[in-house]
């Protein structure tokens, strides 16, 4: 893999409008109804997601075409997939386990968890399980049977709330958007696991992912994607977007707003922001190898304070901020003193209260480097009440 991204054709996601379908695929449709209502009877009736298969409105049709697209339209195999997926869902209970306390808090918001939107209005969800990495924390999640089986129905559980976002209406938002981190992710002890995770949501959540991006891929997943990729349908790889270690922040930006991205993987998010209401729009900007990139914030006036949050993806360059007053004779401060920022730095989150009119002068300095980097920043300035 010697690019930074390793991209199949772009997939595009179906609008679901029955007016789309081809004759033959409308015929699919009918036939897959019809089967379903000989297999309830007269008076039957199922619900998915909260709803009514057999209701007949645009809901039911968007998730029997899912069925159906995930077996290029066989209306058999489409029937039985079906079939067999309301029948795990009631033994499992999956109506409910949204709502159910699993005592897996350590696992929130770090292995896997629902976090913003990308940039069309696909709910986001982020994988990392480089935690397992510790033996004691496999021992616990995976040690036995029952371990294993509260870790299967924990995750599961985050899958139904993703899913809980989805619209599904055509010319809605119908899937889900996977972020992978494979950084320090152990092979051996997630094996079993991911196989397990793999078959559930293969089975029982089809054409439920718009799109799949694998960050911080060590340099042997290219080896192993090559084996595996014959066995894979055009349709499914058309999903996969695949970046090495270091592009995580370039490759996200191209589909998620850096406003959305969590600050661990260059992003402006942090997990505390939400309960301060939508997150304020970032100005995204390039910086070139060998340039040196200068911020100006004007304007401000004395009293006023500033509060600003600037990130570059893969960092590995130096940084400063000085507040530069208008008033001739007064003297440039320095907020922060220039310093080097290594490419694991999350995003610089600091205010600064002025005395005097002045403007910000936020550097980027990325001269040592011959690599051009993304970039994005926000900034909020707040009048003093004096």
């Amino acid at each position: 893999m010697e690019a930074a991204t390793l991209r199949s054709p772009s997939f595009k996601e179906d609008t679901y409008f029955i007016s789309h379908l081809k004759s033959s695929e409308k015929k699919s449709l009918q036939e897959l109804k019809d089967k379903l209502t000989v297999s309830l009877g007269p008076d039957g009736q199922c619900t998915m997601w909260g709803i009514p298969l057999l209701s007949g409105d645009e809901k039911a049709d968007v998730i029997l075409l899912k069925f159906l697209r995930a077996r290029d339209f066989k209306v058999s195999d489409s029937f039985h997939m079906l079939e067999k997926c309301l029948a795990w869902r009631k033994e499992f209970k999956a109506d409910s386990v949204a709502e159910e306390e699993l005592g897996l808090e350590e696992l929130e918001g770090v292995v896997a968890y629902m976090h913003g939107y990308d940039r069309e209005g696909h709910p986001v969800c982020y994988n990392a399980y480089g935690v397992f990495r510790d033996k004691d924390m496999c021992e616990r999640m995976f040690g036995d049977e029952e371990k294993l089986s509260k870790f299967l129905r924990w995750r599961v559980q985050v899958m139904e709330r993703g899913i809980n976002l989805l619209h599904f209406k055509p010319g809605g938002i119908n899937s889900i958007i996977q972020v992978t981190d494979l950084k320090d992710m152990p092979k051996r002890d997630l094996r079993v696991v991911s196989n397990q995770i793999l078959s559930l949501f293969q089975d029982n959540y089809p054409e439920m992912v718009a799109r799949k991006i694998f960050i911080n891929v060590p340099w042997y997943f290219s080896v192993l994607y090559s084996m595996f990729s014959p066995f894979l349908t055009q349709r499914t790889k058309s999903k996969f977007v695949i970046s090495r270690q270091g592009y995580a922040a370039e490759t996200l930006y191209k589909f998620i707003r850096p406003e959305d991205v969590p600050v661990q993987y260059g992003g402006l998010s942090r997990t505390n922001d939400s309960q301060n209401g939508p997150p304020k729009p970032a100005s995204e900007f390039t910086v070139k190898g060998g340039e040196k990139v200068n911020i100006q914030i004007e304007g401000i006036e004395g009293g006023a304070t500033i509060t600003w949050d600037l990130v570059v993806g893969g960092w590995d360059l130096e940084y400063s901020a000085e507040f530069v007053p208008n008033a001739e004779g007064s003297y440039t401060i320095a907020v922060e003193k220039v310093r080097k920022l290594s490419p694991w730095e999350e995003a610089i989150h600091n205010s600064f209260t002025s005395r005097e009119a002045g403007k910000m002068i936020l550097s980027v300095d990325n001269t040592a480097s011959r690599r051009k980097k993304v970039a994005a920043y926000r900034y909020i300035v707040r009048k003093s009440c004096l």
